[in-house]
């Protein structure tokens, strides 16, 4: 199993029921040393208005959420969900585990 750092869409239970057909189980976590950037995407209606974490110049700077379990398959899914403006990479939670996140795409 991997973790999957979630600190927006993805910690909506009907979200993750569309996605993935289940509830995920997670515990809460942070990652330090991101912030939070408002983020713009073209979808089917118009533009909508969502986050994307960036790394930031200070350690002090925390963003919380939420550290799913989830399968290889399940985080291919997460990766056709998310639009190109994200990309997924590793970083070390507060907690010391590793997890995959969603930060801005460049």
């Amino acid at each position: 199993m991997e973790l999957l750092f979630s600190y927006g869409t993805l910690r909506s239970k009907q979200i993750q029921m569309q996605i993935f057909n289940k509830v995920l189980s997670g515990s809460p976590d942070q990652i330090l040393g991101f912030k939070l950037k408002s983020l713009q995407i073209e979808e089917e209606f118009g533009m909508a208005d969502y986050v994307v974490a960036v790394p930031s110049e200070s350690l002090e700077d925390i963003i919380h959420g939420i550290a799913f379990e989830v399968s290889n398959a399940e985080l291919l899914k997460v990766d056709q969900f998310e639009s190109n403006s994200y990309k997924r990479v590793q970083v070390k939670l507060q907690s010391g585990r590793v997890a995959w996140v969603y930060t801005e795409n460049k």
